[in-house]
């Protein structure tokens, strides 16, 4: 029969989330200094109580199988790495990065060079690219720099979390656009009132998508293009997955529309194709006036990127490019390993073309629980941890999220120990 709300195991995951919350607020209402009414407006961070779900099953002695957080596991490149060994041991590359150093200058080159390779766009280096201390950062920033109290900023929803609590954090005006399977992970940029347009200043889109694993073709992002101009609105495309593609796809790049650079700007990441999520670097592309903005936003913030850690990048992006073709081969086999246990355990979830992630719908037999129960209940029956659909925003909600950041045995060992909880429902 389908778990109810009198189940022992389902009232106890409940209580707990419950109890949960009170202890925050309970935190937060003692504090002498209270926190900036901008902070209250951001949603829940259901990461954190799953890391605290994580510790505590660690904790029993239980061996936690984390597909929660999209934090690669594969080695980086050895070039790579003996390129950051080396440059960190000269003194020079201690002091404060500059704009126009050589390593600066070479750094913004050879982003334009590997952009041209694998997109056909030229790029303006000392114009069109801006390094940053990863894509987040930039992204977040991108909103301090150009949304004012009264301006919108449309974000499809559900989508990864810093595209909304970065308008949050700097003051804007949040638009959710509702995307779901049946526009195929799209938004309908039609279906936007008249009166929020003309308040709207920024457009957030990001395929391969993250957290849905969805894709766009080229025409739609002539679409997008074309619409954006028409409107005269910011276009932000976060194309963190542009290698993890699979089946013959090729993810395209916004830029390659005539004209989107009148109106767009792109983000990139070292992060996950070349599995350097701790060297925290990445860069923007495109619309020359919006990247000037945004370096004078970090220019009152940050003093730039550790200097040896962008010898490191240009080795990563300028070197060669093998790394990248093999770790996506890697998780090409994770994904037909991981679903195809799913299905045999009677979770039938699509199969998805890009990222390295799995989107799935929580099961029938589960529905009376929220995505943030059922991945309680997962990692605390089955020491697997998840993350909840709702985690990236409120249309996320009857999903969860799977993150294949583990070798092929252990995904093997997550769908038997899933496997048991869907059997509690029996």
């Amino acid at each position: 029969m389908s778990p109810t709300l009198t189940s022992p195991t389902i009232r106890r995951v409940q209580q707990q989330l419950r109890e949960r919350t009170k202890r925050e607020r309970a935190r937060t209402n003692r504090c002498l200094f209270h926190e900036a009414n901008r902070l209250k407006r951001l949603p829940l961070y259901l990461f954190t109580i799953l890391d605290e779900l994580k510790a505590q099953a660690t904790a029993r002695g239980v061996n936690v199988i984390d597909l929660g957080m999209g934090n690669p596991d594969l080695p980086p490149p050895a070039h790579v790495v003996a390129e950051l060994t080396k440059q960190v041991k000269k003194a020079e590359n201690h002091r404060y990065s500059r704009k126009g150093g050589d390593v600066e200058t070479k750094l913004v080159e050879t982003i334009a060079q590997w952009y041209h390779r694998k997109f056909r766009v030229p790029l303006d280096p000392g114009r069109e690219v801006l390094p940053l201390i990863g894509s987040k950062e930039g992204i977040s920033h991108l909103s301090l720099a150009f949304l004012n109290h009264d301006d919108i900023a449309l974000v499809p929803n559900p989508t990864y979390p810093v595209h909304f609590n970065g308008v949050v954090m700097a003051g804007g005006i949040l638009y959710n656009l509702p995307i779901n399977p049946e526009n195929h992970y799209l938004p309908d940029l039609h279906a936007i009132p008249r009166s929020v347009l003309r308040q709207s200043k920024m457009l957030f889109i990001s395929y391969p998508h993250n957290p849905t694993t969805a894709v766009a073709d080229l025409k739609f992002f002539k679409e997008v293009v074309r619409w954006a101009r028409q409107h005269r609105i910011m276009v932000v495309h976060d194309f963190a997955y542009s290698d993890f593609t699979f089946d013959g796809f090729r993810a395209p790049s916004v830029l390659e529309v005539e004209g989107a650079k009148e109106v767009a700007v792109e983000f990139h990441t070292l992060s996950k194709s070349y599995s350097l999520p701790g060297l925290r670097l990445g860069f923007g592309v495109g619309n020359q006036d919006i990247l000037a903005s945004l370096a004078k936003t970090k220019s009152y913030i940050d003093f730039g990127i550790f200097r040896a850690v962008q010898w490191a990048a240009i080795q990563a992006l300028a070197g060669p490019q093998d790394y990248v073709h093999q770790a996506v081969a890697t998780y090409h086999r994770r994904r037909d390993t991981f679903l195809q246990g799913l299905k045999r355990i009677g979770w039938d979830v699509p199969m998805p073309k890009a990222t390295f992630y799995v989107w799935a719908k929580i099961p029938l037999k589960f529905s009376a629980l929220t995505s943030l129960e059922f991945a309680t209940l997962l990692v605390q029956e089955a020491g697997v941890v998840v993350s909840p659909g709702s985690g990236f925003g409120e249309y996320g909600e009857g999903f969860v999220r799977f993150a294949l950041v583990e070798p092929e045995p252990r995904l093997r060992e997550a769908v038997r120990r899933i496997a048991r909880v869907l059997q509690m429902a029996d």
